[in-house]
């Protein structure tokens, strides 16, 4: 195996796949990444037996073609250190790695090719394309109401659900509820859902971040999501579960409407959090006509009141809210007004965009 590339070409796929190697593993083999040459073509692939990602780059003409296992962040730190503009040689010599650049020349240990755990392909049940920056638009707008460990392992990710003519994203950690639906021309009749892992959303999200424009291809198989893009591929196992019925969870009946400047909001939130209890972090709301009052203290007996003016007509309602889940909505809703729902002071919330939006949001209250 031999070839050369510049470090800005290797540079970017090598840190997305090592990205997904695990800092503690229990085999050897998954703190390397996988290096397959082939007809010009270089695939860098990084995994955790969890998630899988597939970076392919062309390289200089020359090449030799094969393929081995190399230290991914070794060979990530060892690129990123080099100049700029440095052309990378690599060569397989007798078991040995060695990556020369300039007058600077490393050796590497190696592990074969054949003891990497590649995904193998399933066949898939079908198909979705939609464009990448759509798809980055609905994870980012849900991602933060993922549980974290939760006991009720299927919280903890994602749900894409999808019907003839449309595809969803949902996350609920138990406490609030984020939805997000977009128009799509999917070709399935049945609505189908699967739960995407919580490392698995993460890591494609941060893969839509890198600069780009195009379709995204997801194939969904029995056991794994496959997200196509034009250098990268990435694969994510599936949680083997099911995901609650989000739909019940919506506040039905709501007739308190709440509308208000989110920039004023999230400002008046932030402030009275400051002084509010650190374990719970909860707020109390009093809505009167045209004013909501935001009150917070703490077991030290400080106090915060704030005070915003808000486009509300009804009767006086007191109610609490974690002030962090209410910020987390505010930080996403891609709207300069927020409108808020509400029935009485012990049902849930919800809360979305004035402007025409696809996304919906739960927050469950407080008892204060």
């Amino acid at each position: 195996m031999q070839f050369s590339i510049s470090r800005e070409a290797i540079l970017k796929p090598l840190q997305l796949a090592s990205g997904v190697v695990e800092r503690r593993h229990t085999l050897p083999v998954l703190a390397n990444v996988l290096l397959s040459l082939k007809d010009g073509v270089l695939e860098i692939t990084g995994t955790d037996l969890e998630v899988e990602l597939l970076g392919r780059v062309r390289v200089n003409d020359g090449s030799r073609a094969g393929e081995v296992t190399v230290p991914g962040r070794k060979l990530m730190d060892i690129c990123k250190s080099l100049a700029d503009d440095a052309v990378l040689e690599f060569t397989l010599e007798d078991g040995k790695f060695v990556i020369k650049a300039g007058r600077s020349r490393f050796t590497l240990a190696t592990l074969p090719a054949s003891d990497f755990p590649v995904t193998v392909d399933e066949a898939g049940t079908f198909e979705l394309h939609i464009a990448r920056s759509e798809m980055k638009k609905l994870i980012d707008s849900c991602a933060f109401a993922m549980a974290q460990q939760d006991v009720r392992y299927y919280l903890n990710g994602m749900l894409f659900e999808m019907g003839k003519s449309w595809f969803r994203v949902v996350a609920t950690d138990g406490h609030r509820l984020a939805m997000h639906t977009t128009g799509v021309e999917t070709g399935i009749n049945d609505t189908q859902q699967v739960i995407v892992p919580r490392k698995g959303v993460l890591e494609l999200s941060r893969l839509l971040a890198e600069p780009g424009e195009g379709e995204l291809t997801l194939v969904f198989g029995a056991s794994h999501i496959r997200a196509r893009l034009q250098d990268f591929t990435f694969t994510s196992k599936l949680v083997d579960g099911k995901f609650p019925d989000y739909q019940r969870v919506l506040p039905k009946g709501g007739d308190k409407f709440v509308i208000g400047d989110k920039t004023s909001l999230k400002l008046a939130f932030g402030r009275a959090s400051i002084l509010s209890n650190e374990k719970y972090r909860g707020v109390h709301l009093v809505l009167a006509p045209d004013e909501l009052k935001v009150l917070a203290n703490n077991p030290e007996q400080e106090e915060a009141e704030d005070l915003v003016a808000v486009d509300y007509q009804g009767d006086t309602l007191e109610i609490g809210f974690n002030v962090g889940y209410l910020m987390d909505v505010l930080n996403v809703l891609d709207s300069d007004k927020v409108k808020f729902t509400l029935a009485d002071s012990n049902s849930s919330a919800l809360v979305e965009a004035v402007s025409p939006s696809d996304a919906l949001y739960v927050v469950m209250p407080m008892r204060l």
